[in-house]
Parts: structure tokens; C-alpha cells; sequence
């Protein structure tokens, strides 16, 4: 049960009663608010369109992407056939032809029948094996319910069963590395004191096989306001170490490394964002950051050798500068070359370093306009293929695929997604809309070739606009069957608009830091500034623009519906923080203060309350119409912001608002592929009833 009556403001609110999450009152509440919605929007119509999205989830022939760990390659995968999913492997000339022969590894559903529990896989955690030996131990990560909160089980790859007497940490918000062959680093519950404000570890033990949780040894620890206690083990040959992580907030964090049984302190400013590999150091840097007389901009990445920093080095290598177009979004270490995942403008550039060269650079000719391409290391400890690497390419008309190369040589494409629609159709167009500071804010568009600018097309916008997280070109079946291909009485189809807003990471840490606490309507004036756009332009009129969003989005979009209700004719607002009065109070709200301020310093609450929409709504305000949508067990912001804000519009007497709550699904708002198309027909349903006058 999640219920907190200690915050000193809004101890009158009404509906508080609706964050006891588990309370029967609430989920009788919640059973009928389903009902009313599912009511009104399942239909037979409703329930073809939502066969057909699952049918994009469910593709057998959609690609299966794998991981290396020795001679495998590692897969999960749902369908309809494994509705809660298999875990399996094979070798790389069987991936690499049309008809992959898999060793089933694991099959949750089946594990899930005979333990009577609806098992969630959350991944698994590989000890590294001794040089020449092959892979045989893993811990499984398997969650409850789809939350946050998982138990890891150690699982034999040789046996093809869970451990008798193994490694098994009950079900928790974990952080958890193999130490060796018999040690665990544990970040877990281990009972009070031992979880951070924000719900997560606090303290990090040293569990020996065999051994308790309550015996193990304490290893790290950090403030219990602080975000959470990491430790890592980098168990590569020559260079095995422990490094330890206070993550003080979302932003903010020293990081240690182990040194004759002490923790020795990285010197680098809090802000910045390191990696280790091999004998490197790299650090990214927020801000700007003066050293040694140097001043590196903010979002470059910088390259020194760990030893000579330790003893005091401090002339870096600068790897990358970031210019006002272009920005980095991460990078990846193959055995010799330094991979550069960047956004020129919100389309993909990657470039190849190599440090034997003086960090000569070469540009990899994979990346086409308006499209997000990836790449990353296949395995840099493998002896043959250290040098290899993955690309992911997409776009919003096409299908992803994966290719593999190795450096100085050519990339082959080794399997493609299918089509799931007509994509010929349409076109894709980058926009670009001014905000109300005169900043220039990007956005996609895709819609018929034909597109009439007349403003009678139906339009989704969507965005998310926070945590430095960017929105990038991406095939979507979903969004292509659900929304693109739908067509209004007179034949137009869909128009789908991706919003590249301030918050994001799309241009940087200055893109996102914009954006933060008191700047916060930046990105709201932003996503406004873009249906303005869309309306100038004459591609919709506000009653046929509609708005979603998730998690962050959410509260985004509900912003749109308190701040901006007459640029839009509905929204949807999935997974949302809206009460940002008590947001920090529930669920894992603590940890992003760093990200919208504190409600509880009175100078902080003065401007968060400017974007609280719970606080923000109004008797007599014609608001768009509604959908809000959660689920119980997500964990990470939980469902009673939802609850609230829907039950308060309804007090007030809103017109059109309809509530939905997934009763499992965690933050995702589903834990298998029927629920994900549940929730993704749900949403387009209401959208588009909404919004064509069907509703």
C-alpha cells in the first residue's frame, strides 16, 4: 500500500483516498472506470484494428536481436504462441540464415505455470567465465508483475535449470553484479535503513556463496536522500576492479574506484558522465568544465589513460565537440576503436575512432537522412570478432535492420523487419517551429503524399521532452496500423508528428537542461509552438489535433490539456505524473527532483505548482476531450496520479473523460504483447473517435 497523508499542503484534497493502490474502495473505483471506458470504446471495429496491432507484436518475422556472450548469441522472444516469452540462444552461422535453430533456454510461461506465479522477464546477468571456457552460469531477472521490482535466480547453462541452493535475492528494486564465480555485489532490501528515499538501494553487501543476505558484508553505502548505491565488477583480463557509484541525484554523482581496500574517488565534477575501458578513462561533462587552464564544452567527450589521471594527469584527449546542430548521444568500445553514436540535426552520424591513430576519425556511410541509426560493439573480449559491430537503422517509413560489420572492412545487413504497412503512401518531412523565446524547435511529420493543407486531416502529436531522453526517427507497425493507415468518411488518412522539444537530449545537455525546474514551460511552449505550427501550416485545425505521451509525456500532455486546452481536441495521457505537489511522495518520485525541484521547499513549490496539472485545473473550462490511462504495479510513478486527476476532472464536471488502469503491466502499462496491443488500440481508438466526432 502506498499512502501518504505528511505533505504540509493539500491535506484536503478529496481524493486522496485513491492512493492506498491495493485498497479495495480504489480498485472498485478503478473496476468501474474500466468498465465505463471499455464500454465505449470496445467494439467489434475496435477489436480488428486491436488484432491487427498484435499481430505486428506477435510477428514471427519481425528480427530477433541477440546479444554475444562466447559462442552464443542470446535471445528473448514473446509471440503468440509464448505469450510471456522464451529465453533461448544459438550459434552465429545459424542466426545469420533464414531459419535459426534455437536451444530453448528458458520458457517463462511455462515456469510461470508451475510456480503459479505470472513471471515477467527482466533480463539476465552473465559471469564472466575463465579465458577458454564457455559461458555457464547467468542470473535470471524475473519480475512479479512487471515492475520495477525483480528476483534474480542463478541458472545453469549447462544444466538448463535454476541452481539448487544457488544465488536466489527475493524480489526487490536490485542492483546486482557477479563479483566472481562464487561473490555477488548486492544493492537490495535488506530490511529498514537499507533503501534510499527514492526506493532504491542504499547499501551494497558482499554476498559469498552460501552465504545470507543478512550476514553479507557491508561493501558501499550512500545517503539515504541520495538517488542509489551501484557497484560494478569489470572482470576483464588485466584490469579487474570494482568500481562504486553514489548516484546523487539523476544528474549528479561521484564515482570510486576500488584501491587497497579503500574507495579512491574519480575527480571529475559531479555532473559529468564516465566509462571505463581497458586502460581509458572517458568522461562527458554537463556543463562546461575548466581544468588545467582548458575549458571543454559541455557535451564533448574526453579520453585520458585511468592511470595518468589518477597520478594527476589532466591533458585529455577531446574525442568529440559538440556544435549547435550536432550532439552525442553515446558511445561504444569495440576491442581498438571507439564508436560515436551521434544527432546532426535529429538524423544519425557515426563516427569511428582510433586511438593507435591519435583518435584519427573516419565517418560511417550508414546513415541516411531523417533516419536513427545505431551502432555498438558485438563482443570486444571475443578473440576473432573484437572489432566487430552491430547497426541498427530505422526510419519512420522504414523497416529496421540489422547489419553487421568490423571496423575497416564493409557492414552486410543479416535480417530486416517485414513491412506491416503501406508505407509507399506516405512521406516523411522535418519541420521546424519557433517557440516563444524565438528558439527554433524541430519536429517530424508523416502523412500522405498526397497531404490536402487544408486542415481537416486528423493529427497525432506526440512527445516526451525530459531526462536528456531524445525522440528519433523509428518504424513503427504499430503507429503505422493504429493511426497512419486509418482513414476519416472522406479518405484521409492518419497524420503522425514526433516532437523533438526541449527537455529531451536531441541537441545536448544544454537541449535538456533548458528545460529543468523553474524553465520547465520551455518545453510545454515548445510542444504548443508545434500544434501552432501544424495549424499555421494548414495540415490540421486544433478540433482534429490530438495530443498522447507517457510517463514524462504524460505530464506533458497534461499540461497541454490544463495550459493549452484550446490547441488541442483530445489527448491521451498514459503512465503520468500530475500531481506534482506529492509526486515526490509516491511511488519513485523522490528520484527526479533534480529533474522538476522540490515541492516541499516553498521557493521550489512556487514554480513547480505553474506546471502541476492536478493543481492546474479548473471549474468551467472547456477541456479537450480525455482519456487517462496506468496501470496497478508500475512502480517506478505508479497509479494513483492518474486515479486523482481523473477523478477530479470528472468532480469538476469535464465533458469527455475516460480513465483506463491496467491491473498489471508496471511502467510499460503491459507485461506481455496482448496487453501492449490492448493499450496501444485503446489509445488510438479514443484518439481518433475523439477526434473525427465519433465519440
Amino acid at each position: 500500500m502506498t499512502l501518504h497523508t505528511d505533505s504540509p499542503a493539500m491535506t484536503d484534497d478529496p481524493f486522496l483516498w485513491l492512493e492506498d493502490i491495493y485498497g479495495e474502495r480504489p480498485l472498485d473505483w478503478v473496476r468501474a472506470e474500466n468498465a465505463l471506458t471499455e464500454g465505449a470504446l470496445v467494439t467489434p471495429d475496435f477489436e480488428t484494428r486491436e488484432r491487427g496491432i498484435l499481430e505486428v507484436l506477435d510477428s514471427t518475422d519481425r528480427i530477433p536481436m541477440v546479444g554475444k556472450h562466447g559462442d552464443h548469441y542470446y535471445n528473448f522472444w514473446r509471440d503468440a504462441e509464448h505469450r510471456q516469452g522464451i529465453w533461448r540462444r544459438t550459434t552465429w552461422e545459424s542466426y545469420a540464415s533464414d531459419a535459426p535453430a534455437w536451444e530453448l533456454l528458458l520458457d517463462v510461461d511455462a515456469l510461470s505455470a508451475a510456480e503459479g506465479m505470472e513471471w515477467v522477464w527482466g533480463g539476465a546477468l552473465f559471469l564472466r567465465p575463465a579465458d577458454g571456457e564457455p559461458h555457464t552460469r547467468v542470473l535470471v531477472v524475473l519480475s512479479p508483475d512487471g515492475g520495477d521490482a525483480a528476483r534474480y535466480r542463478e541458472f545453469d547453462l549447462g544444466d538448463l535449470a535454476f541452481v539448487d541452493g544457488g544465488f536466489d535475492i527475493p524480489t526487490a528494486k536490485s542492483r546486482i553484479t557477479w563479483a566472481g564465480p562464487d561473490t555477488l555485489h548486492v544493492g537490495t532490501d535488506f530490511g529498514p535503513g537499507s533503501m534510499t528515499t527514492s526506493s532504491y538501494p542504499r547499501t551494497v553487501r558482499t554476498l559469498q556463496r552460501g552465504g545470507t543476505l543478512a550476514d553479507a558484508e557491508e561493501y558501499f553505502d550512500v545517503d539515504e536522500d541520495h538517488l542509489m548505491a551501484l557497484v560494478l565488477h569489470d572482470s576483464t583480463p588485466g584490469f579487474v576492479r570494482d568500481v562504486a557509484v553514489d548516484s546523487i541525484d539523476f544528474y549528479t554523482r561521484h564515482t570510486y574506484l576500488r584501491r587497497d581496500g579503500a574507495w579512491l574517488m574519480i575527480e571529475v565534477p559531479e555532473d559529468a558522465s564516465i566509462s571505463l575501458h581497458r586502460e581509458w578513462l572517458i568522461v562527458r561533462p554537463r556543463t562546461d568544465w575548466t581544468v588545467a587552464g582548458t575549458t571543454h564544452a559541455a557535451g564533448s567527450l574526453l579520453v585520458v589513460g585511468l592511470e595518468a589521471f589518477l597520478a594527476g594527469e589532466r591533458s585529455f584527449a577531446t574525442v568529440f565537440t559538440p556544435d549547435a546542430s550536432t550532439s552525442l548521444q553515446s558511445w561504444s568500445w569495440t576491442r581498438d576503436h571507439l564508436l560515436l553514436n551521434l544527432l546532426r540535426d535529429v538524423s544519425s552520424e557515426i563516427r569511428i575512432l582510433d586511438p593507435a591513430q591519435g583518435w584519427a576519425v573516419e565517418l560511417l556511410d550508414a546513415c541516411p537522412p531523417l533516419h536513427a541509426v545505431d551502432a555498438y560493439a558485438v563482443d570486444d573480449e571475443d578473440d576473432d570478432a573484437g572489432n566487430d559491430y552491430w547497426l541498427i537503422a530505422t526510419g519512420f517509413l522504414t523497416p529496421s535492420t540489422l547489419y553487421r560489420g568490423t571496423i575497416g572492412g564493409d557492414h552486410t545487413a543479416v535480417k530486416a523487419s517485414p513491412s506491416y504497412f503501406d508505407e509507399d503512401r506516405f512521406a516523411v518531412e522535418q519541420h521546424f517551429a519557433v517557440s516563444r523565446d524565438g528558439t527554433r524547435v524541430p519536429y517530424f511529420q508523416i502523412a500522405a503524399k498526397n497531404l490536402v493543407l487544408d486542415g481537416g486531416n486528423p493529427t497525432l502529436l506526440s512527445g516526451y521532452g525530459g531526462f536528456e531522453h531524445s525522440m528519433t526517427p523509428a518504424y513503427s507497425g504499430v503507429i503505422g496500423r493504429g493511426w497512419l493507415e486509418r482513414t476519416t468518411d472522406d479518405g484521409r488518412p492518419g497524420v503522425y508528428v514526433l516532437a523533438n522539444i526541449r527537455g529531451g537530449g536531441e541537441y545536448g545537455p544544454a537541449w535538456h537542461r533548458a528545460a529543468l525546474h523553474a524553465e520547465r514551460h520551455r518545453a510545454y511552449e515548445d510542444f504548443a509552438a508545434i500544434a501552432e505550427d501544424l495549424v499555421g501550416r494548414g495540415v490540421t485545425s486544433p478540433a482534429l489535433l490530438g495530443c498522447t505521451g507517457r510517463s514524462n509525456g504524460g505530464l506533458l500532455v497534461g499540461n497541454m490539456l490544463t495550459t493549452y486546452p484550446h490547441l488541442f481536441g483530445a489527448v491521451s495521457c498514459g503512465v503520468p505524473l500530475l500531481d506534482m505537489r506529492r509526486y515526490t511522495k509516491l511511488s519513485a518520485g523522490y528520484s527526479w527532483i533534480a529533474e522538476y525541484g522540490d515541492p516541499d521547499k516553498p521557493e521550489e513549490w512556487e514554480y513547480v505548482r505553474t506546471f502541476s496539472p492536478y493543481h492546474l485545473l479548473r471549474d468551467g473550462v472547456d477541456y479537450p476531450k480525455t482519456l487517462i490511462w496506468t496501470a496497478t504495479s508500475d512502480d517506478r510513478v505508479g497509479p494513483v496520479q492518474a486515479r486523482k486527476m481523473a477523478a477530479r476532472m470528472k468532480d469538476l464536471g469535464a465533458g469527455d473523460v475516460w480513465f483506463h488502469e491496467a491491473l498489471e503491466g508496471g511502467h510499460a502499462g503491459a507485461s506481455d504483447n496482448r496487453q501492449a496491443a490492448r493499450m496501444h488500440a485503446m489509445s488510438f481508438e479514443f484518439l481518433w473517435r475523439a477526434l473525427t466526432g465519433s465519440l
